[in-house]
């Protein structure tokens, strides 16, 4: 006899637990479902983002960039930090302490909710009697069903043909979070966020890092004046960022990686390095889930198909986050999975892709929301542009981080926000503002009004604002 819950959630990352105990709030009994694993065997629940994702890359972030202030920018405080070194097997086992805060947290609020959960593998069985069955594959083998089912899998990293993973020489996400020492040259394949990210962590500790991207231009997907900044910066710091590349043939030797490709003007070239990151996207992750089994309906690129409700093509069978159509975001997946619940319960959960920010957590950091300004010229959209620079901020000079600016899209006519972009310190914090601004429709005047508290770096985001009416001033 299976256990029968109201909701059950296939999966305990970010969109998966978050719905798990907002169903839980709104008085259903609920199961969670996740097979991850710590090295001692017990759950590791937080999916990608907690155990191989946001979390660990922000701990080596952190770590890392303490190491690159010491030996780069502390003497200019009149801090002596000669022969300062890395550990880097402490500082792995400080970022493993940090997910694991994280895992146990993930648990006990689980607990807290009273949600029933299930360390295992879940595949679909079959429905009768308007319950969806699902097998639990673990330690103990279990078989449970529910009348609401929300699948929130999550997605894995893209294998590059003849790049295949072995996470000793070639990594993905994961093993790029666990290199033991740190390697004379480094190789990334794709300058998205997870390139930047670990790139940047190894090159603040002394690699060698060069980035192969097959797009031509430099993140494609943000405003171009930060991208052109971006890469400024990037550039400045020590990355070999190369553009327009197609690899053709990866050798994983003894000795190191080897890879041959063609640069934008066709020359074959040969990048050797000791250790290799691709990072040229995710996949939805479906395995095991035996979809067929219930004639789950997927996508030709494995995702499950859904509607803008997150419902599927099945009744009362939902899905979130990565292993669905949008953004591959922690917090995307969050919403989807809070809306999703509220919908179970008859309310009406509502996720605005338009106000969903982006972050990439690099030094520089780069964040934004909204249109950028080469798609509202591509939609026609009249539109006026207000920017304002770090280097005018007298918090920003006190920080010594004066890189960057704040820039805010409004519309010509309405004066209402329709993008906003920062680079430099704390956007990824900064962005908020403009998000909640956007989320309620606000003006740049609304902000160009608010007094911000002095000093400090939101100054800008005000100063960005006035800039949009040609008022600046401190600038």
């Amino acid at each position: 006899m299976s256990k029968s819950f109201d909701v059950i959630v296939i999966g305990g990352g970010p969109g998966g637990y978050v719905a798990a105990i907002r169903s839980a709030q709104l008085g259903f009994s609920v199961a969670c479902i996740d097979a991850a694993q710590n090295a001692a065997g017990a759950p590791a629940l937080g999916g990608t983002c907690t155990n191989v994702g946001c979390i660990p890359s922000k701990a080596l972030l952190q770590s890392s960039e303490h190491f690159d202030h010491a030996h780069h920018h502390f003497a200019e405080h009149g801090i002596n930090a000669a022969g300062v070194t890395m550990d880097v097997p402490k500082m792995l086992a400080r970022k493993d302490g940090v997910v694991k805060q994280n895992n146990d947290g993930i648990l006990y609020l689980l607990k807290k909710n009273k949600i029933t959960f299930f360390h295992g593998l879940a595949s679909f069985t079959g429905n009768a009697d308007g319950l969806y069955q699902l097998a639990v594959k673990g330690k103990v083998n279990e078989a449970i069903a529910a009348k609401h089912v929300v699948i929130a899998t999550g997605s894995n990293a893209r294998v590059l043909p003849g790049a295949e993973f072995d996470e000793l020489n070639v990594l993905s996400n994961d093993g790029a979070l666990r290199v033991g020492a740190v390697p004379k040259k480094l190789g990334v394949i794709g300058s998205g966020v997870i390139g930047l990210e670990m790139g940047s962590v190894w090159r603040r500790l002394g690699a060698e890092v060069t980035i192969l991207e097959a797009m031509p231009a430099f993140l494609g997907a943000a405003d171009e004046g930060i991208a052109k900044e971006a890469l400024k910066a990037f550039t400045k710091q020590g990355l070999k960022l190369e553009f327009g590349v197609k690899i053709s043939e990866v050798k994983n030797g003894k000795k190191g990686v080897s890879v041959n490709y063609a640069n934008a003007k066709g020359e074959a070239q040969t990048l050797d390095v000791d250790k290799l990151i691709v990072s040229i996207g995710r996949v939805p992750n479906t395995n095991g889930l035996n979809a067929a089994a219930v004639g789950l309906q997927l996508d030709e690129r494995g995702a499950i198909v859904v509607n803008d409700h997150c419902q599927t093509n099945l009744p009362n069978v939902w899905a979130v986050g990565d292993v669905v159509r949008g953004p591959m975001l922690a917090h995307k997946a969050e919403e989807e999975g809070v809306a999703v619940a509220e919908r179970i319960a008859g309310q009406h959960g509502h996720v605005n892709f338009n106000t969903i920010p982006w972050v990439i957590y690099t030094s520089p950091e780069i964040a934004w929301v909204g249109k950028t300004e080469q798609q509202l010229k591509a939609d026609g959209i009249a539109y006026k542009a207000g920017q304002f620079p770090f280097l005018a901020n007298g918090r920003a000079r006190a920080l010594g981080d004066t890189t960057g600016f704040v820039k805010i899209l409004a519309d010509a006519t309405t004066d209402e926000v329709l993008g906003a972009h920062i680079i430099g310190p704390q956007a990824s914090e900064l962005i908020a503002e403009l998000v909640m601004a956007m989320e309620f429709r606000a003006s740049s005047e609304d902000i160009a009004r608010i007094c911000h508290a002095h000093p400090s770096l939101s100054e800008s985001t005000k100063e960005a604002a006035l800039a949009v009416d040609k008022r600046t001033l401190n600038f």
